[in-house]
């Protein structure tokens, strides 16, 4: 199976292509798949790779729709005009598109493959299998220098073919800190009154590489669907508080990693 290896100064970047036609049997006439179908195809490449890593023993790699964007864009490029290149007719590379995009990076790679596969599962897979079967693009998939990816596909109008790209980064951690509820007690002080304790715990989702760490919690409250009350921004993991009985209570918790990615609010609700 063909492939060419290019490795570009010393940013990091690294790219690697694959081609595979698929006999005749496996293009039977029917649809093309939609922009549903596309969009789930490139999330199941990334599930499948992160499989592969898992297995290795790797961090997975986080999901970035900014690189996804670009991913998407490569495979439009080569399907628009059956050239399966690291290169666009415009001249520009996966490594000019980053760049021009803002994102603030440290390393990328890239690869991209075509098959003739008609149903995308297919496609996902024989894509995938090249990759993993040739040391260049394994060496990418399986690289401890990224921590994120995603994936471009799209067919071409004229030939079927079916084009992906795939691009790796290593940039700084931008994926939200995690929190969750822990126990939630209560004392009954008197009829009016009832000492609650809420604890809760939070972590910064590990990368393979830069992972951030955990920083701090923001802590809300509101009574009986009022407005929301800001108890201030924490590394605390628990709070006590003597409540009203007879009311309810929401407290809800978010997390912050040192890059200062907030996580989602996590809501619980108590009665005193």
């Amino acid at each position: 199976m063909p492939f060419t290896v290019h490795r570009l100064g010393i940013a990091g970047l690294i790219v690697a292509i694959v081609g595979l036609l698929v006999p005749a049997a496996a293009m039977a006439a029917d649809l093309e798949p939609g922009p549903v179908a596309i969009s789930q195809a490139e999330r199941a490449a990334l599930t499948a790779i992160n499989v592969k890593r898992s297995d290795a023993g790797l961090v997975t790699l986080q999901h970035d729709s900014r690189i996804a964007a670009i991913a998407r864009s490569r495979a439009e490029s080569m399907a628009a005009t059956d050239t399966f290149s690291h290169v666009q007719p415009d001249g520009m590379s996966v490594f000019d598109l980053i760049g021009d995009s803002g994102i603030r990076w440290y390393g990328a790679g890239e690869i991209i493959a075509w098959n003739t596969a008609q149903e995308l599962p297919s496609s996902t897979s024989f894509a995938l299998d090249g990759w993993m079967q040739s040391a260049p693009h394994k060496a990418i998939v399986l690289s401890t220098g990224y921590n994120y990816a995603a994936f471009g596909l799209a067919i071409s109008p004229r030939t079927g073919r079916r084009y992906w790209a795939g691009v790796f980064l290593k940039g700084p951690d931008r994926t939200p800190a995690r929190s969750r509820f822990g126990t939630i007690s209560r004392s009954v002080l008197d009829a009016t009154f009832a000492r609650v304790t809420v604890r809760w715990s939070g972590w910064d989702v590990r990368l393979q590489v830069l992972t951030s760490g955990l920083r701090d919690f923001q802590v809300q409250k509101r009574r009986d669907g009022g407005a929301w009350l800001n108890l201030g921004v924490t590394t605390n993991t628990l709070m006590t508080r003597k409540w009203s009985r007879g009311h309810r209570y929401e407290v809800r918790i978010r997390a912050r990693d040192r890059s200062g990615n907030w996580g989602a609010w996590e809501m619980a609700t108590i009665r005193p």
